[in-house]
């Protein structure tokens, strides 16, 4: 069954020149929304670029509907599928959506180019917290308690790293997340880490064209072997962008406005 078959739902918002020559699929990370992109939509470098922003949120996040399968795999299908469906050039996806573009084009279901915002690249590099939050999920004594605890204490954890006129509405965004459902997505997620150990050979092997995406202050790692890996594939460019965290796009949305312009652009002709 196609990636189209198998997924309809989904909640869009686009912006930009409808007959713009580039359309982007903007994808926001795990338990976030489209209005993570919002402040960076709205930066010059894109208000006023030649494209059109097609923003969705990954299904089942933030409070949408869930696929049946939320396996990684099945993820970059029916997003595959969907940005075909739009007339989608390039993806630029945060965090697990920046994942899921690069299972996007490591599975073949988009040529790219992508832009990875944050990616995790194997387990090892993941916040130990979700690690430790997963594994005490399978736990028949506490299965029911640990997501209901980390829906409660992530807003908390990111509110500093959000700025100060978008903090109620984001963390609003982040309550509508459902326990059940990040328990079994999140589970999915760390098996893909797994399955492959690392993640910069298949998206090299990809042979599409990449940006990596990275706050100087990231809490998400990058070994010094993935580093070396990433930096020598002739079809990847790593930006790191200063005084930023794993939000990039929130604490520093005019600078990552421009890294998305200039890749976006940089494919014409």
């Amino acid at each position: 069954m196609s990636g189209r078959a198998q997924f309809h739902a989904w909640d869009v918002h686009e912006s930009g020149p409808a007959d713009a020559p580039h359309r982007v699929l903007l994808l926001p990370g795990g338990m976030c929304s489209t209005a993570f992109y919002q402040d960076m939509v709205a930066s010059p470098a894109l208000a006023g670029a030649p494209i059109r922003l097609v923003a969705a949120t990954v299904p089942g996040h933030a409070g949408t509907v869930a696929p049946r399968d939320v396996s990684m795999e099945n993820y970059a299908a029916i997003t595959g599928a969907f940005a075909a469906e739009h007339g989608c050039t390039a993806v630029v996806g945060h965090s697990i959506g920046a994942n899921i573009a690069l299972e996007m084009v490591g599975g073949g279901h988009f040529p790219g180019p992508v832009v990875l915002l944050s990616p995790t690249f194997s387990r090892g590099d993941e916040s130990k917290a979700l690690a430790v939050a997963t594994t005490l999920a399978r736990v028949p004594a506490l299965g029911s308690l640990v997501w209901p605890a980390m829906l409660w204490l992530t807003p908390k954890v990111l509110a500093d790293s959000i700025p100060e006129h978008r903090r109620a509405a984001l963390i609003a965004d982040l309550k509508r997340n459902s326990a059940g459902f990040c328990r079994r997505a999140i589970a999915e997620y760390f098996a893909y880490l797994d399955r492959y150990g690392s993640l910069v050979q298949r998206l090299c092997n990809s042979g599409a064209r990449a940006w990596v995406v990275r706050g100087d202050r990231d809490e998400i790692g990058l070994t010094d072997a993935e580093r070396t890996a990433v930096e020598a594939c002739p079809s990847i460019t790593l930006e790191v962008v200063p005084d930023s965290g794993h939000l990039v796009m929130v604490e520093r949305p005019d600078a990552v406005a421009r890294l998305i312009a200039d890749a976006v652009l940089s494919t014409d002709g």
